[in-house]
């Protein structure tokens, strides 16, 4: 990366700072996809070729240490999914913020320590 000056640096945290704040509702976790079968003798996720039952929608997430499934409903799907998008750009987001940031402290510490020379 280029060397930049504190005030670039500066500047590009607060972006980054305020491009998090416009993210809106999100959700940590991985929405899936499923299909079944009942195991019912005659029904169609019994037959050859089986016709299994679904799709059915799962949302797995771990949070405070603890997993956590849940189903989603047909409905519901587009709103998780795009929750679980915006969360996955926060994450994104955050490790960017961090790097500016690890980067500005790298650049003062090698300005204070050039003064002292």
């Amino acid at each position: 990366m280029n060397q930049r000056n504190i005030q670039q640096l500066e500047r590009a945290i607060e972006r980054a700072k305020a491009e998090i704040l416009q993210l809106g509702n999100l959700r940590p976790g991985a929405l899936t996809q499923q299909y079944s079968v009942c195991g019912t003798p005659g029904c169609r996720c019994a037959a050859n070729p089986p016709q299994k039952h679904g799709p059915y929608y799962q949302l797995s997430y771990t949070l405070k240490k603890k997993s956590t499934t849940r189903f989603v409903r047909k409905e519901e799907v587009a709103r998780i999914r795009k929750e679980v998008q915006t969360y996955a750009r926060l994450k994104r987001r955050v490790e960017r913020w961090v790097e500016l940031e690890a980067e500005l402290s790298d650049l003062k510490l090698r300005r204070a320590k050039s003064r002292k020379v």
